[in-house]
């Protein structure tokens, strides 16, 4: 099979420090949960439980208010013994209700009930989403009833698109869960389709040194009425950006001699959830996250429940190696820094990165030097931008001066530049500046 890529830019990324990705283990219950209500800017959170109150596994904690939000349910059952707040190193208000583990759970080790969806309308299949705070699991997370609604208000047809792309080592864990969940990833597909309406295929883009893993999802599907195709993609970073993969799609669209129409691209995760929140009534309880970094001493791909503290996950890939010069969740190439082991696992975590100070990018205070032309930044740049022009510029002009219209950060132009400038933790910095002004 041909296989499809973006046209310019991007690199190869290995890193010999995340976790294999074959298999996955359970992580420890946490004595103490911290179920985040979100972030500040996404929208409003209110906790419906009192301190003091107990609360069963999978109840409602917090009601959602705003189209941005979510609601939030316990992922532990036990005694809510406070509440708490704090800012990130970005400045951002974070809300968390703190449950200590008490009582016998309803959903964990016992058979799930299983729920008939298939004569459900769209609606009532977003309804149930929505009821049980289903995110996208990776970037914001945006609610993913929002995106169905968004998808459905289109003027032209719609094709899901499920998103296996593995572009970065630290997507272990996305392909531990296809692995394992296959066929949830696969339902939840026919789900999200039968509540968008519009939706009347279904594309698997899936890296090509995965293709026995795209063949199982084709395979799967073909249990599902809706019109399937294999999409075989190239494996440079960034390529599993949605404006990358769309162009890599659009001409599989063209070869194909197809009309695809709209893209609604979606991860396994959140669509193995959509599959557990519709099929047996479960909210988001746990995900699969890949712990790892030069500073761990045995990374791993974990399952984890929501709301437990990053300190204890390390603890039980065998703790630090070396104390950590930066702790990130996400892709060390994009990824938000964390400052406090006792930050809980959110729904969009995907991964967890302790960096010893060897392997952090900016590894060594004082250690930028002037630009030297190289023009690599220019090479690796997917946008076409000339990330060296305008760092400079906003060097000169000051920050709140200059945007960079299509930078979208992902970091190509930081890893490769020999001098180590912050080129697009800068570029991405003076957008929000300009924005906001």
């Amino acid at each position: 099979m041909k296989i499809y890529s973006f046209p310019r830019g991007g690199l190869v990324f290995d890193d010999p420090t995340a976790p294999q990705k074959n298999n996955s283990v359970n992580a420890f219950l946490p004595a103490v949960s911290v179920i985040p209500l979100g972030y500040s800017s996404a929208g409003k959170v209110f906790p419906v439980v009192q301190t003091g109150e107990m609360v069963r596994e999978g109840m409602l904690i917090g009601r959602a208010s705003g189209p941005n939000a979510v609601n939030v349910h316990a992922t532990v059952p036990g005694r809510v013994i406070r509440k708490v707040s704090w800012n990130d190193r970005y400045g951002v208000g974070n809300d968390a209700i703190v449950i200590r583990m008490e009582g016998s759970f309803e959903k964990l080790g016992r058979k799930e009930d299983i729920y008939q969806w298939k004569n459900l309308s769209g609606y009532d299949l977003q309804r149930i989403i929505s009821d049980l705070g289903i995110v996208e699991m990776e970037n914001s997370g945006r609610p993913l009833a929002g995106m169905i609604s968004t998808a459905r208000s289109e003027n032209e047809k719609i094709t899901l698109v499920v998103r296996c792309v593995f572009d970065d080592p630290w997507l272990a864990a996305d392909y531990a869960l296809c692995n394992e969940r296959l066929q949830a990833v696969v339902e939840g597909a026919a789900i999200v389709a039968k509540a968008c309406f519009k939706v009347t295929q279904i594309i698997f883009a899936v890296s090509y040194h995965e293709k026995e893993l795209g063949e199982r999802l084709m395979k799967e599907a073909g249990n599902w009425e809706i019109e399937s195709f294999l999409a075989l993609t190239g494996c440079r970073y960034p390529q599993r950006n949605n404006r990358e993969l769309e162009l890599a799609l659009r001409i599989f669209e063209k070869k194909e001699k197809q009309n695809f129409g709209s893209f609604l691209i979606l991860s396994p995760a959140v669509l193995s959830a959509a599959n557990d929140a519709v099929k047996h009534k479960r909210p988001i309880l746990d995900r699969y996250v890949a712990v790892g970094g030069s500073a761990v001493k045995h990374p791993q791909v974990m399952k984890v429940r929501i709301g437990t503290r990053i300190g204890e996950l390390i603890e039980q890939c065998g703790g630090f190696v070396e104390a950590p010069y930066r702790i990130a969740t996400g892709s060390p190439l994009s990824g938000r820094e964390v400052m406090y082991l006792d930050e809980p696992v959110r729904k969009n975590c995907y991964a967890i990165v302790a960096m010893s100070k060897s392997q952090a990018a900016d590894s060594a205070e004082g250690r930028q030097q002037n630009c030297i032309n190289c023009g690599e930044c220019r090479m690796v740049c997917p946008m076409g931008l000339d990330p060296q022009y305008i760092y400079k510029r906003i060097r000169t002009l000051g920050i709140e001066n200059v945007r960079a219209a299509g930078c979208h950060g992902c970091g190509c132009c930081r890893i490769v530049c020999p001098s180590d400038l912050l080129l697009s933790e800068t570029i991405l910095e003076g957008n929000q500046e300009t924005a906001n002004g």
